[in-house]
């Protein structure tokens, strides 16, 4: 676990403005920077970055962070992926296991990168000087161009070529790396020999391992380096970081088996394709693509071994599947791979066949009916149990029930009958949607009652970079709404709240008091803005409260010739409350004649300090 005290003051460090601008083109409109947004389709700029806050906010599709939140949407890192990702911007060491003070070192791990690093640059440089791969290149259909961007090259037809740019080439690390093999006679030689070498990039760049094509007819035809301490193949895919930008534009990934089909789409101005890594699609693999789209095209070869690499995908795929996301399925015609397919159709005819690829349900429900006689009772029979293991391992709760309903139509028994046969529910009859309740018509209603009233903005805001909006009359926030955005406004003043005067009855109060607890245990506030305090609260019941806060600070907040009074009145405001319900309660007692004779002078005083607020003109509600 990385501590607390070491993702702030990297936040500290970083500018949120620098990290987004290394993938997006800001522009700069008053305090804040603009930007069309990447993670939906836009042709306004409503992306929009805060310096002062080190927070980012789209006001067209909600989506907000700090610079470790952008680095996870955007590049679909984890966050410690994303954490050690700044961090090595900025020369920073992250703590290991936890524990400041001790700098996490990987001397070994760095060596296996630097030694495909430059086993990457000798392939390159092989390639200029090897013509019979030059015209391999030339055959299939590629340009100098996709192959420097794809960092192509050659392993030469020599055994121990990798000694000329690894002197040391008997080190341990090569081997670990997958560079090189030793034979049983304690011999060493180069993994990859006359071979069309392709880099193996994880999601930030770095070359992980090589797949290499033979040249020849020799086996095997495709070679992928071994699983190391880089690379694992179950969770890497082939393109997948040249390729993030490309499948947010389009909307869409396309899965592709081989690393030519990803080449040659690319060839061809696809450049939303990855492949995987000689195994089938992992359920990592189809998380790994949700991060970055919600549609997913797998695309194999139009054989039947091309069929059946699909239905491998698709099996791997159930557990992952959501209710808000797509995957889908092209099958080309048998005699095209996607490589052929796009040489011969074209671009655009991919693409539209992409856009009309049959989704994942349909082909699951085809696959099934065409294994069964569903003429017959036994045909029936058996639809129902070859999907039951397929189906409960669906884990889109709608999905899943409208592909139970279509199986109970095509197996001609009831949806009830067909969740029973699944074990998704009891023998017992269903509750008839007739039969409700009072108390479930109340919850009902209730449920309504929890939509939140209050509005924003409350007086004293102005507009930052952006023309008000017209939305109708609205209601003020709560003295507490007000007093969490000042405090977001200058998160210090928190020290200044007494803790007993916050109730907690709302999500405000409760972020409030979370705040004002910090303090109270010797923590120091985040330095880094509104990003700061977010990744503070990161996975914290007052995650989201603080975000959306967040995000209308950036479009408007407290003016500060008037924010100092503000806090002070909304804090006299809180002390008012208190004092009145004291006074009530106590009056109470009164009413009752059980007022003792100390519950008497605390009434008094009570009584001349809400005489004195009020007098001060600072409330106007006591």
């Amino acid at each position: 676990m990385i501590p607390q005290s070491f993702i702030q003051d990297l936040l500290a460090r970083v500018d949120i403005v620098d990290v987004i601008e290394r993938y997006l083109p800001l522009k700069k409109a008053g305090a804040n920077y603009f930007a069309c947004c990447p993670f939906h389709g836009e042709k306004s700029a409503s992306f929009s970055v805060s310096p002062s806050k080190q927070f980012y906010h789209c006001f067209g599709c909600g989506v907000h962070g700090s610079a470790v939140g952008f680095l996870m949407e955007y590049s679909g890192l984890s966050f410690v992926e994303a954490v050690k990702e700044l961090a090595q911007q900025v020369g920073m060491q992250v703590p290991d296991d936890g524990k400041p003070g001790q700098a996490q070192q990987h001397p070994a791990h760095d060596k296996l990168v630097d030694a495909m690093a430059t086993a990457a640059r000798f392939y390159r440089e092989q390639l200029k000087h090897a013509p019979e791969a030059v015209n391999y290149l030339k055959r299939r259909g590629l340009s100098g161009e996709i192959a420097a961007r794809f960092g192509i090259g050659f392993a030469p037809d020599e055994w121990q070529g990798l000694q000329r740019v690894l002197p040391d080439y008997q080190a341990k690390h090569l081997a670990e790396a997958g560079l090189v093999i030793d034979n049983d006679q304690g011999k060493r030689y180069d993994r990859f020999r006359h071979r069309i070498m392709f880099p193996i990039h994880d999601r930030r760049g770095r070359i992980i391992a090589f797949g290499g094509r033979v040249l020849d007819s020799g086996e095997p035809k495709y070679l992928n380096s071994p699983e190391t301490p880089l690379f694992e193949k179950g969770r890497e895919l082939y393109g997948l970081f040249l390729a993030q930008k490309a499948i947010r534009d389009a909307g869409f990934a396309v899965v592709v088996e081989g690393y030519m089909d990803v080449v040659a789409l690319a060839q061809f101005g696809v450049d939303n394709a990855v492949a995987t890594l000689g195994t089938a699609t992992t359920p990592h693999h189809i998380n790994t693509l949700l991060r970055h789209t919600d549609r997913i095209v797998f695309c194999f070869d139009g054989d039947a071994a091309g069929r059946r690499a699909a239905w491998r995908a698709l099996e791997n795929a159930l557990e992952a599947l959501r209710d808000d996301t797509t995957l889908a399925f092209l099958f080309l015609p048998s005699e095209h791979d996607p490589d052929s397919f796009v040489r011969s159709a074209g671009a655009d005819a991919f693409r539209k066949a992409a856009a009309a690829a049959t989704p994942l349900a349909t082909v699951l429900l085809n696959e099934l009916k065409e294994q069964c006689e569903l003429d017959s009772a036994e045909g029936r029979a058996r639809l129902v149990h070859e999907a039951k293991p397929l189906i409960t391992r669906i884990a889109a709760p709608l999905l899943r029930l409208q592909l139970v309903k279509a199986i109970a139509e095509a197996s001609e028994l009831t949806q009830n009958e067909v969740e029973q046969a699944f074990g998704l529910k009891s023998a017992s009859a269903p509750r008839s949607r007739f039969n409700a309740t009072r108390s479930d018509k109340h919850s009902a209603h209730a449920d309504f009652d929890r939509f939140p009233t209050d509005d924003f903005p409350p007086a004293g805001f102005i507009p930052r970079n952006r023309p008000p909006r017209n939305t109708g009359r609205r209601k003020p926030p709560s003295a507490i709404g007000t007093l969490l955005r000042l405090v977001l406004q200058h998160p210090n003043w928190a020290a200044r709240l007494p803790v007993d005067l916050i109730p907690d009855d709302s999500p405000e109060g409760r972020a409030l008091i979370a705040i004002i607890d910090l303090i109270s245990l010797g923590e120091t506030l985040p330095a880094g803005g509104i990003g700061g305090l977010m990744e503070r609260f990161r996975d914290t019941p007052h995650s989201d409260t603080l975000a959306q806060l967040g995000a209308e600070l950036l479009d408007t907040e407290f003016d500060e010739g008037i924010v100092e009074l503000m806090f002070e009145d909304t804090l006299r405001k809180l002390q008012g409350d208190a004092i009145t319900r004291e006074i009530d309660q106590l009056l109470a007692l009164s009413k009752e004649d059980t007022l003792s004779t100390t519950d008497r002078h605390r009434l008094s005083e009570l009584l001349i300090e809400k005489r004195n607020l009020a007098s001060a003109g600072k409330v106007s509600d006591l």
